[in-house]
């Protein structure tokens, strides 16, 4: 079930919890992905907290969110990119878009199948999607005070391997949100170290969220196709002797 776009709003621009979420899967986003000049780069779920780096530099930027979470007009200031749409039925082209970002969205989707499928179809030749989930050994999975806490969280091996069944091949993948999920001060001011000692810790702290780089497999052509192409081309077969007068 998604969450309302309100409360998403909330979370992460008028809270200090939200805004250091923000900035942290935000940097490891960028170490991903640090530029899009020229490119197509869409969002699904509620990606606006982490698109705005690319509005500069890239051709096109398009914040897609479903219909049972709701849309806010986003960026603030400048001309408006989000758009509502049906889970499982984007507005777009087929094959055009160079990065995609998934986030608050698969978890929380009712047709997670059908969702991939969509994922799969936008997605350009050697484009890049990032499927964000909440990591279901981390902390945040287990708290209510947060969006990661709502929905199906996931194992590493759980996701992708779902994204295999799904035609995408995973690339890359990293864990992040160490810091615990609470709005204590004492937490707030130690946030920091808590994510550079999150890669060490990790035998005793989970990340609160797990992102998987996965790019589009294509299938090799079969069936009748596949038997002609192996068949010699007729121009290559030897000449007929030539026959004496």
């Amino acid at each position: 079930m998604h969450l309302d776009v309100q409360e998403l709003r909330n979370f992460y621009y008028r809270s200090a919890l939200g805004r250091a979420a923000q900035k942290t899967v935000r940097e490891q986003l960028l170490e991903f992905w640090p530029e899009a000049k020229g490119q197509t780069v869409v969002g699904f779920g509620f990606a606006v907290p982490f698109l705005r780096p690319y509005l500069a530099d890239a051709r096109r930027v398009i914040a897609l969110m479903p219909g049972p979470q709701g849309v806010i007009n986003w960026p603030q200031g400048m001309p408006n990119v989000s758009v509502l749409c049906d889970e499982t039925l984007w507005p777009l082209e087929t094959g055009h878009v160079d990065k995609l970002l998934v986030i608050h969205a698969l978890e929380a989707s009712d047709q997670p199948s059908e969702l991939l499928e969509e994922c799969w179809r936008v997605l350009g030749p050697g484009g890049s999607a990032m499927f964000v989930v909440p990591n279901r050994a981390g902390l945040w999975s287990r708290s209510d005070r947060t969006p990661f806490g709502s929905g199906r969280p996931y194992s590493q091996i759980q996701l992708e391997t779902q994204l295999k069944a799904h035609n995408f091949l995973p690339e890359r993948h990293v864990t992040t949100l160490y810091q615990p999920p609470s709005a204590r001060p004492f937490w707030r001011k130690t946030a920091g170290m808590w994510e550079r000692m999150g890669g060490s810790l990790s035998i005793i702290a989970a990340g609160g969220v797990l992102m998987v780089e996965a790019s589009k497999r294509v299938q090799a052509p079969t069936g009748r196709l596949k038997a002609k192409v192996r068949k010699p081309l007729e121009v290559l077969k030897p000449a007929p002797e030539a026959k004496p007068v």
